[in-house]
């Protein structure tokens, strides 16, 4: 489901380079620029980023974040917590798109917490 999320997010963003090229490579361009390691690391980024889609209520953003999270060296705990930080900023809304940070990190690991 989470991978399925971020192959269509993809799939869009090839369809904006055709729609409009210009917008989408400012923004791919921004992207990048935020994303390298600055006075914050990527693996950090990418925390903030998942309590961010967690917050802004996004699937695709969560699914993609989570993602890029393992993939920086994130731990599944760290990960969590983070989205434990958007919970208590945004409340019961925020709290229900826990599920979904859940099934990303089950889906991208195979592994079932306790």
């Amino acid at each position: 489901m989470m991978e399925e999320l971020v192959r269509e997010f993809f799939e869009s963003v090839k369809e904006w380079r055709k729609n409009s090229p210009k917008q989408i490579k400012a923004f791919l361009d921004f992207l990048q620029t935020v994303r390298e390691p600055d006075a914050l690391d990527v693996k950090t980024k990418e925390l903030i980023a998942v309590a961010l889609a967690v917050a802004a209520r996004c699937e695709w953003c969560i699914a993609l974040h989570v993602k890029e999270a393992l993939e920086a060296g994130a731990s599944l705990e760290e990960i969590r917590e983070a989205a434990w930080v958007a919970v208590l900023m945004g409340g019961g809304p925020c709290l229900a798109y826990m599920q979904l940070v859940e099934k990303a990190l089950k889906e991208y690991t195979g592994k079932e917490e306790k």
